[in-house]
């Protein structure tokens, strides 16, 4: 049986011409006039399947006759189809790639070419497998030199005046009106139907930046607004972990103070008790995980994940992650600022108690943040929770034995 292939298709009668793929994807047909015809040249990255908020691109089964070209792997020739990505190609030729590099030979985690996870040496260049199309002639490289540096695509170096789920609650309510600077990466492992950063999560246009690019410039808008927090959100920043390490062991050398504090915001599905010994050997001082839920179930209705047994090792892991951080280092060398997402669509008042609950269980005087998730991407279909809404949800966590509960509101924080 020979090899299946597919394409990505627009739907015409979905798309509502948004632009949102011509500004944030790289397609190898998106400068064709005849935009219908886009899978004459796609390579099946399935980008704008993932990425389209109207959901208008169908993956479909293709057909149309390929020619064979040759690439060369670590010197050696091989033979595979055009129109595909370095990805397929590796898989095909036996390459296995995965979610978790310790299950695969690779990773590919975002699968959208924002995080670099997967990103080998092509034609001597530093690109994402997943996003990059094969052609006559080709060298690829699983093997780094010692001295590369790693990329991944950063953006929105801005200033803050509230701060993320690890900001502690005193610096969000100090008055100031910025308490930190941040950066956001690009490139995730759930797929959030309300994703409330999909502009930067599903972006692949942006220029990939090297950790010390990246460090030098937030360490800049530091000194520009004079804060002493430097942030990285996402997307989701723990992907590609060489990046991520390099990253905060440059800032905390260009921010030697003792009033300098390196802040993660991160939904934890990636973190392990050595990855996180090794962020705060680097220098991370504070980290906001995310817990999106309790019941798998809720999981993937907030997520997007599919796949019963991934949703169930992302959310144990960020469980299991966030005990493991709370009761290794918080709060004297890491504070701990607990985020949970939360809209009546998606969860009940019943399965936030419970959430409390389990918290308190690993230590009360944690600070937790209720996110009031409200309408983006690809779920319209819900409303923002409304103050009232955010006060009873936030009473619930006090009622279940937290003592340090902010709830994000339309009006501001309330907390705690």
């Amino acid at each position: 049986m020979g090899l299946l292939h597919f394409v990505c298709k627009r739907d015409l009668k979905r798309c509502v011409k948004c632009g949102f793929c011509e500004e944030h994807f790289i397609c190898p047909g998106i400068d064709r006039p005849e935009i219908n015809r886009l899978e004459d040249l796609c390579i099946n990255c399935s980008v704008c399947f993932i990425a389209c908020p109207y959901s208008a691109v169908d993956r479909v089964e293709d057909f149309s006759t390929r020619k064979e070209i040759r690439i060369f792997v670590d010197g050696e020739q091989h033979i595979v189809p055009e129109r595909i990505t370095v990805k397929r190609a590796l898989e095909i030729l036996g390459v296995k790639f995965g979610r978790l590099l310790r299950e695969a030979d690779l990773i590919a985690p975002c699968e959208t070419g924002g995080c670099f996870a997967c990103a080998l040496l092509i034609d001597g260049e530093l690109k994402p497998a997943c996003v990059t199309s094969v052609h006559e002639g080709m060298m690829v490289s699983l093997a780094f030199p010692k001295d590369l540096k790693p990329l991944r695509r950063v953006s929105g170096f801005m200033p803050h005046s509230v701060g993320g789920v690890g900001t502690p609650w005193w610096v969000k309510k100090s008055g100031s009106y910025y308490v930190e600077v941040a950066c956001f990466a690009h490139g995730c492992n759930l797929r959030c139907p309300q994703c409330q950063n999909y502009s930067v999560t599903y972006d692949n246009v942006a220029k990939p930046l090297t950790p010390y690019e990246a460090a030098a410039i937030l360490t800049s808008y530091r000194r520009k607004y004079r804060v002493d927090r430097m942030a990285i959100s996402g997307g989701e920043p723990t992907l590609n972990r060489p990046w991520l390490i390099q990253f905060f062991k440059e800032l905390k050398r260009l921010n030697e103070d003792e009033y300098a504090r390196l802040h993660l915001d991160t939904n934890a599905t990636y973190l392990t008790p050595n990855y996180v010994d090794e962020l705060v050997e680097a220098g991370v001082t504070d980290i906001g995980p995310d817990l999106k839920g309790l019941k798998v179930e809720t999981f993937m209705k907030i997520t997007g994940i599919l796949d019963l047994e991934l949703a169930k090792r992302y959310s144990e892991n960020a469980w299991n992650i966030t005990k493991y951080m709370i009761d290794k280092y918080y709060p004297e060398k890491l504070f701990v600022g607990v985020g949970i997402p939360y809209n009546p669509f998606f969860m009940t008042l019943d399965e936030l108690s419970q959430i409390g609950e389990k918290i308190a269980l690993i230590n009360p005087n944690v600070q937790v943040c209720l996110l009031d998730y409200f309408p983006t991407f690809r779920r319209w279909n819900i409303e923002r929770p409304s103050v009232g809404q955010m006060k009873l949800a936030r009473k619930s966590l006090l009622d279940a034995g937290l003592r340090v509960v902010l709830a994000q509101t339309r009006i501001g924080h309330l907390g705690p």
